[in-house]
């Protein structure tokens, strides 16, 4: 076989490569599987293509996240993994692809424009793994960014080729008798340390490995079982089960017969419980907790307080996976394994029902998660409904194809606009409010909840006719159906839209008739608070800086009992805002600082650029044009990720006009472009880490250092307190 012409590295080292994009860590030892390496690394230096395909459970992902991590190096732009198994709806397929690459996008364009334009001018390698339910989609989508991205190699996992011009398949077969000899070692001495490969049972596990085809799945479950079992019991066993289970056609692949026989194998072996919660295990997607897997799975033969032992069990059979994350120990099944579940489940003619359930724990989670977004939990609250995503995806796939309940989809895509806005989905979020308003149902509180939030999120994509149109819908159907809370958070995000368009009037009569309404409702919540800094904009852009720094000192005071940090960072902006037009630049930056920081932690782009637009200012005007160059050129680069670049408002374009002035006076052209094409080659966080570099480390807060307080506030700030949160609920 011809080498490549360079080398990879041994993949049998001490560790793994390190690499610098998204690969899984891997915890347990890579065995064997040297020659398909190497070949791996021919055809994809032949090739922009690789489809390397195989049946489920012979180690496709594995070799793929092996090969990706050995030629890492190979990349200047790195490796990136989408893992495609928990997506369902074709629909999705590139918002998949968006958050493998780490992309942040609040427009409206299509997620497909975002990739494009992202991967265009870079070298990289992309592994899609588990695309087969999607082949027709992911075919069409990966034709179109390897002929728009000559830098882009992609290497494809699944069960079946993409059948693409120019693909180079690659056929992974199970492993070879010494392969396989060792990989079940290797898993042996994990559960039961003591074993050893010996002249009495050498032969047994040879052909215990044989009878299941050296594939690695059937080999790790066969070990897992020598926690209780000798080697010729498993061999005595898995041939009772092999003649049980042999029931396919005969025209179905031989290995599909055995992987299949592998895992009813281990699943006969289970106690009858722990089948049980196997199969009502296959209704999750993703990563799950003991929690929903207490109140879902539990009922009719599986009593709550026993679930922890029978998933134990399984965990111990490998069966589930155990992954600890910073949201505490998680659990998770291989596709594979969770399939066959499934089936067993659709057996039972209980699938509806476990879905049901499934639907109504994560709406729980999500009204939780919405109540406790209002916090000091706010990070905590933003983790969780980032890992339970896939989880929630499914609530409401469950919720729109069950008769007559299309309206808790609504309700849960409203309620989880802390997610779309917060945590910077806005495009996931408008896709699935989108879907869930096709469907006809009556205008109660869930279909106007998803209407304002709809309303809210197009304001912030800059898409005004989609904004208008929702939320005057809201508004006239709240009216109508004499539903307040929807009515004022319409009123709120048309408020929002006037700002945003340079309706500074209109902005401050509709913010300020929105708060009335949230006082009189009792409402107090992130959404207020930023009805109030918002007001604080039109306020502050009306020439009143002091009336809005006295409005976010309000803010700031309600964020810091509650603990809020989301608002927060758009109050800290605002009063940094009027730090400068007071002449404190140095106060400016500390706020900013804060801002950016908190910001980029909830992955909110908009607040982060918002945020880099006026620090650049603020490095123009102490002096260093250079520098503030650098920053206007890596907001530049982050806008089309945003939406239309600082909304098209001339007044929040005026920190950006004014930054221009000052650094092009000092710079001239020249260095003055010269530094926009330097910031524009950073990335997001090198642009954030950079800008921070130059914030001074946090000092406590005095009175007289207060923004606003040289010369009081403002003549109109009483006179504007009467919507302000506060008053009514002292």
């Amino acid at each position: 076989m011809r080498r490549p012409q360079r080398p990879i590295p041994s993949p049998h080292g001490p560790s793994a490569p390190t690499t610098l994009g998204n690969l899984p860590a891997e915890l347990s030892s890579f065995v064997g599987r040297e020659n398909e390496l190497v070949r791996l690394a021919q055809l994809l230096d032949e090739s922009r293509l690789v489809t390397m395909v195989g049946v489920g459970g012979v180690g496709k992902t594995r070799c793929a996240a092996r090969i990706a991590a050995l030629l890492e190096k190979r990349y200047c732009d790195g490796v990136r993994m989408a893992e495609l198994s928990d997506t369902h709806d074709p629909e999705l397929l590139e918002h998949a692809l968006v958050d493998a690459l780490a992309l942040t996008d609040h427009t409206s364009r299509p997620p497909r424009t975002t990739l494009v334009e992202h991967l265009a001018g870079r070298r990289l390698l992309l592994v899609i793994d588990g695309f087969e339910h999607l082949v027709d989609a992911c075919a069409g989508l990966v034709r179109e960014l390897l002929r728009r991205a000559p830098g882009l190699r992609v290497l494809a996992v699944g069960r079946l080729p993409l059948e693409l011009d120019g693909e180079r398949v690659f056929p992974l077969a199970p492993m070879t008798d010494e392969d396989a000899m060792l990989l079940f070692t290797e898993r042996a001495v994990a559960v039961q340390p003591d074993f050893r490969l010996t002249d009495d049972n050498r032969e047994t596990t040879r052909e215990l490995c044989r009878r299941l085809d050296g594939i690695p799945l059937a080999l790790e479950l066969a070990a897992g079982r020598l926690r209780a079992l000798s080697t010729v019991q498993v061999l005595q066993r898995l041939d009772d089960r092999f003649r049980l289970l042999t029931g396919s056609s005969r025209s179905a692949l031989a290995r599909h017969q055995t992987l299949r026989t592998a895992i009813g194998w281990s699943h006969e072996l289970c106690a009858p419980e722990q089948r049980l919660l196997w199969a009502r295990l296959s209704v999750f997607a993703g990563q799950f907790d003991l929690e929903a897997v207490e109140y879902i799975c539990s009922g009719a033969g599986l009593p709550a307080e026993s679930v922890l032992d029978v998933l134990s069990g399984l965990l111990a059979q490998s069966v589930v996976l155990r992954e600890d994350s910073a949201q505490g120990t998680r659990y998770r099944m291989l596709d594979t394994v969770r399939e066959y579940g499934a089936e067993w489940l659709a057996a039972t003619d209980d699938t509806d029902r476990l879905r049901r359930r499934h639907r109504d724990w994560y709406l729980g989670l999500a009204t939780w998660c919405e109540l406790d977004w209002f916090s000091p939990r706010q990070a905590e609250v933003a983790a969780r409904a980032e890992s339970e995503l896939p989880n929630l995806r499914r609530a409401m796939e469950c919720s729109l194809e069950s008769p007559g309940e299309a309206h808790l989809a609504q309700y849960l895509a409203g309620t989880l606009w802390f997610l779309w806005v917060g945590c910077g989905r806005l495009s996931e979020g408008r896709h699935w409010l989108d879907h869930v308003l096709e469907e006809d149902t009556p205008y109660d509180s869930s279909r106007l909840k998803a209407l304002w939030v709809l309303g809210h999120v197009a304001v912030l994509q800059g898409d005004p006719i989609g904004a208008v149109s929702a939320l005057q819908e809201c508004r006239d159907e709240a009216d109508r159906a004499g539903d307040p809370t929807a009515l004022a958070y319409a009123v709120h995000r048309m408020g929002c839209l006037a700002l945003v368009t340079d309706d500074m009037a209109r902005a401050e009569e509709l913010l300020g008739d929105a708060l009335r309404r949230y006082r009189e409702l009792g409402e107090l919540n992130s959404n207020v608070l930023m009805a109030q800094i918002e007001l604080a904009m039109a306020v502050g852009f009306n020439g009143d800086p002091d009336g809005a720094a006295a409005i976010c000192e309000e803010v700031k005071e309600i964020c810091e009992d509650h603990g809020e940090r989301w608002a927060l960072s758009y109050a800290l902006y605002v009063l940094a805002f009027t730090a400068l037009q007071h002449g404190r630049p140095d106060r400016a930056r500390e706020l900013l600082g804060q801002s950016l920081v908190i910001s980029h932690t909830f992955h909110d782009l908009l607040g982060s650029v918002l945020a880099l637009e006026l620090l650049a200012l603020v490095t123009a005007v102490e002096g260093d044009a250079a520098e503030a160059a650098v920053l206007q050129g890596a907001a530049d680069r982050i806008w089309p990720s945003v939406g239309l670049p600082l909304f098209g408002s001339a007044q929040y374009g005026q920190p950006r006009v004014r930054c221009e002035e000052l650094a092009r006076r000092e710079l001239g052209d020249d260095r003055y472009e010269s530094g926009l094409r330097t910031g524009g080659q950073l990335d997001t966080d090198a642009a954030v880490a950079r800008a921070l570099a130059s914030v001074p480390a946090d000092r406590p807060e005095t009175p007289e250092r207060r923004p606003g307080t040289p010369s009081g506030p403002g003549k109109n700030a009483e006179a504007r307190r009467l919507p302000y949160i506060r008053e009514g609920r002292a």
